[in-house]
């Protein structure tokens, strides 16, 4: 019997009052995969992320991580799960790795192990020459390699990334794209990375396109986009003007 996928998210719908924030949703992500997450915003990939991760209770359909349904067994689903909201996580005015000891301390990891897992992750990171210094002086990029390997330190099969990129500059949105490329080639982490940037996503990417709260489209980005530009397809599909989704 095969292993069920790090994913599986079926015909989950919610609403904020009379407002359909997401309306039947369907995907899969295989383990050790890429998967991109396309749509603009509004288009429900926060609403989703925050079912996956229980911020959100989920009444319809069911979401499981690993084969565990976040709703009737959310400790061993949430323990597989490593997230990069959008938002800045981190603690500004600790350290690296006091950020990364907090954070272990939340898994219940202890402190020894916490500082060999930290530094581990740290240096594949780029960062741990850092180590001690405040996170208030790092680069928004650095910052947002550290919130990587923080979400990695209790070793989850599933990372998820909302928009990871929105607000750093060119290098930094590459080193961040790189990194997260690399923990699924060489770890077998399998991630879902939410985004509205097309140079994100490669034509053999797992590509799911979300729009306002429905999926459109499911299968690479090679087969969605059938030859043309991902933008263009993105936006003959969508109706949204490309500097909307761009």
């Amino acid at each position: 019997m095969s292993a069920p996928p790090a994913l599986a998210v079926e015909n989950v719908t919610h609403a904020f009052g009379k407002v359909t924030a997401l309306d039947q949703v369907s995907l899969d992500v295989p383990r050790g995969s890429f998967t991109a997450l396309l749509g603009v915003n509004g288009a429900g990939k926060t609403t989703l992320f925050s079912l996956i991760t229980r911020l959100y209770d989920n009444v319809t359909g069911s979401i499981r991580v690993a084969g565990h349904d976040v709703r009737r067994a959310p400790g061993p689903a949430l323990a597989r799960i490593g997230v990069v909201f959008q938002s800045r996580a981190l603690d500004p005015g600790l350290t690296l790795r006091q950020n990364m000891a907090y954070h272990a301390a939340l898994h219940g990891i202890g402190r020894a192990e916490a500082r060999e897992r930290g530094d581990a992750l740290l240096a594949r990171v780029g960062l741990i020459e850092r180590a001690d210094t405040p996170v208030a002086a790092l680069s928004g990029g650095q910052v947002r390699r550290v919130e990587v390997a923080r979400a990695l330190l209790h070793g989850p099969q599933l990372l998820l990334l909302d928009e990871p990129t929105v607000g750093l500059d060119v290098a930094a949105r590459r080193d961040v794209v790189r990194l997260v490329r690399a923990l699924v080639a060489e770890d077998g982490v399998a991630v879902l990375w939410a985004t509205h940037l097309f140079d994100e996503i490669e034509a053999t990417d797992r590509l799911v396109v979300l729009h306002l709260g429905k999926v459109l489209a499911r299968g690479t980005a090679a087969e969605f986009s059938g030859g043309a530009a991902l933008a263009d397809a993105f936006v003959a599909m969508t109706g949204t003007a490309p500097e909307a989704a761009a």
